[in-house]
């Protein structure tokens, strides 16, 4: 086994390259991961078909001849609203919709692989020898939670997230898997940080859609991400009025909890919302936009405005375009729902018009969603 001198000289290197904290664990079969397939078997995973892929249950059959992950964290908390805040409306009254913090800025898998790829640079140059180092940002077969949790990183918290006793969970996390034989993090005989979580119940009863089945456990389908990210079809009925303001992802259960109070907050560029300059002439809708828009709090007639052109512009190297055009324009339909506009305004007759427009279109999914959206604001 490598000795621990370089597992600590991986740490420092991580640390050069941003990355908040980092450890090193064995891959093995832990017991969170042996839970997967019956959360599978539930239904849990809904549409997330990824989900199944059995290698997640165990890191030694992900790549030949593993031995180790290098998990590395990166906070993204940024100095900004939060979704739970009072007045979830413009400055002048607007209905606004809520964008999850991780996606303000550019896309997080680039960010972390651009650090992981470093990392593991400074491995083929530390290492003599021959070895394998794959590196994953969300976008392999690996429960990254899991692996940082036996790193010395957090404990699994009741909303299912890591957390950490002074990072809080509005944190990303990247993996290394490597065939080197490295010294874990963890002596062998000490324990991964203890559950802080106590007998506080926040996130489980802030949750609007009530995901959690029970402490630890989610049903996916249920959850507001998902909803808003994951799913493709019709958003089921009964969470669209739950659902709020919105139109990709949810803080709501990050928000509430304690452990984030005191988190401090991220200086990276690229995780610090963008704002999207007023008019931008590439735009065909730059008629339209006459005033900047928050990446966290858009405008949600301005949404509505967006062609499928400007969508992938505007989003471009941005989480949001996972949920593409129609998906977007389906969650703010269903904002505008929950807006509470009323007859007589400006707002509503310029609203009205839009969701009139989609209401008569040839998507089922987006006329559904308009209608609903314009029988809950007549």
């Amino acid at each position: 086994m490598i000795p621990l001198a370089d597992t600590l000289w991986i740490v420092d290197q991580a640390k050069s390259l941003g990355f908040d904290l980092s450890g090193v664990v064995r891959a093995e079969q832990f017991p969170e991961l042996q839970r997967m397939p019956e959360w599978l078997a539930r239904g849990y995973a809904g549409e997330m078909k990824y989900l199944a892929d059995p290698r997640r249950s165990d890191p030694q059959t992900v790549m030949p001849g593993i031995r180790s992950a290098i998990v590395g964290l990166l906070n993204y908390n940024t100095a900004r609203p939060l979704s739970t805040d009072p007045v979830p409306h413009g400055e002048n009254g607007e209905p606004r919709g809520w964008i999850s913090r991780y996606a303000w800025g550019d896309d997080y898998h680039d960010v972390l692989r651009e650090r992981l790829d470093a990392l593991r640079e400074s491995l083929r140059e530390h290492f003599t020898g021959p070895f394998e180092a794959r590196a994953y940002v969300d976008t392999g077969p690996v429960q990254e939670r899991v692996l940082a949790k036996y790193a010395g990183l957090g404990w699994l918290g009741k909303n299912t997230l890591l957390l950490n006793q002074m990072l809080g969970s509005f944190f990303f996390l990247g993996v290394i898997l490597t065939t080197l034989d490295l010294e874990p993090t963890l002596a062998a005989n000490e324990l991964p940080p203890p559950d802080l979580c106590g007998n506080c119940r926040r996130c489980l009863d802030a949750c609007p859609t009530q995901a959690f089945v029970e402490p630890y456990v989610m049903d996916a389908r249920k959850c507001i991400s998902y909803l808003t990210i994951e799913l493709h079809g019709l958003i089921p009925e009964e969470f669209r009025e739950p659902m709020g303001n919105h139109v990709f992802g949810c803080d709501i259960c990050q928000e509430v909890c304690p452990w984030n109070r005191r988190a401090p907050i991220s200086t990276i560029p690229q995780f610090q919302a963008r704002v999207f300059p007023p008019a931008e002439e590439n735009l065909t809708s730059r008629s339209l936009t006459p005033q900047a828009e928050s990446f966290c709090l858009p405008r949600l007639e301005w949404l509505l405005q967006l062609s499928e052109a400007d969508f992938r512009e505007l989003f471009r190297g941005s989480p949001v375009k996972r949920t593409k055009w129609r998906g977007l324009m389906r969650n703010a339909c269903i904002a505008l729902g929950n807006s509470g506009l009323r007859p007589g305004t400006a707002d509503h007759r310029r609203v009205s018009e839009l969701l009139n427009r989609l209401a008569g279109s040839g998507d089922q999914i987006l006329a559904e969603s308009a209608r609903w959206a314009l029988s809950r604001i007549q």
